[in-house]
């Protein structure tokens, strides 16, 4: 198995300095990425197996977990089979052991809202799904998600339908502050409701949601607000945001820098406290030169800045903070391959390639466990 050499650069150390975002005070910069996992119980209700699996990742060493996409409400949001969700006090409540046993490892914790909006593939409440118009989305659904074939043709949200996803939201995220979660993060990236109301090919409305840029960012702005009048001023918010999307990896901003410079304008007048960009490489120009998209966030937004996208070597990830380009770096795959990156990192531990097959054929926690245990085996 081939391994990144953790001893390549002393700038790690920049990784463990601490820092304080709104009011939430992390030991590093270092956290875990949202990964949908399919692992709640049919209703959405956490399970002891996720507070062992979120809890590793704060007592490994990371000082800030964000959840997998959680769904806000029991019309439309939800996105997956066996997805969490914080629709109603019940799925609330289950949280609480959860948080518990990552505050406990060290670490803040951080509640994804997501509305899968158009790229809904399984929804128990709902018939159908919905989206800022009646524009089938590309590719297919996942199946490492439970999904098979093509997407449906969502139908155009009406605006009591806005209206109620935007409640949804705000709802959701109080129910995240009375569960003990340290803040939200409001998922406006790869391709799910705000990212599709954000996108030219997905909204074609005529009203004040759709048009221009200005107007394809309300829901965005309009979420953001209704969120932060929810839970006060002292509960952080921040918001992911992305160009790709999960059905759509290469998809660009049509207008280029100046369009990433007019979004990131925007959110800075918003009461954000963070925002979290994702590209595929982090690091690399936004739009084929010039600055990455994570710098023009930092440059623009106004707010701090969490950098996502194939960081799991310390060099790279380092760099991100060392170059001033992000203040926090977030690990998906490297956080799945090793839930102790950061303490592999400060030992200089060296750190296994992702391994895929945890994914597949289903990306839940019981293929993972089955993973691991051959993965033993094949040891002894």
């Amino acid at each position: 198995m081939s391994t990144i050499n953790t001893h390549a650069a002393h700038p790690r150390d920049c990784l463990f300095q601490a820092l304080v975002i709104g009011r939430m005070a992390l030991r590093n910069r270092l956290a875990v990425a949202p990964m949908t996992r399919v692992s709640a119980t049919d209703g959405g209700c956490t399970t002891e197996r996720m507070a062992r699996y979120y809890g590793a990742f704060a007592e490994g060493g990371f000082g800030l977990v964000i959840t997998e996409g959680i769904y806000t409400d029991k019309a439309y949001s939800q996105g997956y089979l066996n997805q969490p969700g914080l629709a109603d006090d019940i799925q609330r409540d289950t949280w609480t052991t959860v948080i518990d046993r990552v505050h406990k490892g060290g670490a803040r914790m951080i509640a994804q809202l997501m509305h899968a909006g158009a790229l809904s593939q399984g929804n128990p409440y709902r018939g159908g799904s919905v989206g800022p118009s009646a524009v089938r989305p590309i590719g297919q659904q996942m199946a490492i998600y439970r999904g098979e074939g093509d997407y449906p043709m969502p139908r155009a949200m009406v605006p009591d339908e806005i209206t109620e996803a935007i409640r949804g939201f705000a709802d959701a995220a109080v129910r995240a502050r009375h569960a003990g979660f340290d803040g939200v993060e409001i998922h406006g990236a790869n391709g799910y409701l705000l990212d599709q109301f954000l996108t030219e090919g997905t909204n074609l409305r005529s009203d004040h949601y759709g048009g221009d840029l200005e107007r394809r960012l309300r829901l965005i702005v309009e979420v953001t607000q209704a969120v932060r009048a929810a839970v006060g001023p002292e509960f952080t918010v921040g918001l992911r945001i992305s160009q790709g999307k999960v059905n759509d990896f290469t998809h660009k901003w049509s207008n280029g820098e100046n369009e990433a410079v007019q979004i990131f304008g925007t959110l800075a007048k918003l009461p954000l406290d963070y925002v979290h960009t994702t590209e595929f490489e982090a690091w690399k120009s936004a739009f084929g030169n010039g600055a990455s998209l994570a710098s023009l966030a930092r440059q623009h937004a106004g707010v701090h800045v969490i950098a996502n996208g194939s960081l799991q070597d310390p060099t790279r990830a380092a760099d991100m903070i060392g170059s001033s380009q992000a203040d926090v770096v977030s690990l998906g795959r490297g956080a799945l391959a090793h839930s102790d990156w950061p303490a592999r990192v400060l030992r200089g531990v060296p750190i296994d390639e992702f391994d895929r097959e945890i994914l597949s054929p289903i990306a839940d926690l019981a293929n993972e466990d089955r993973r691991n245990m051959e993965r033993v085996r094949a040891l002894l």
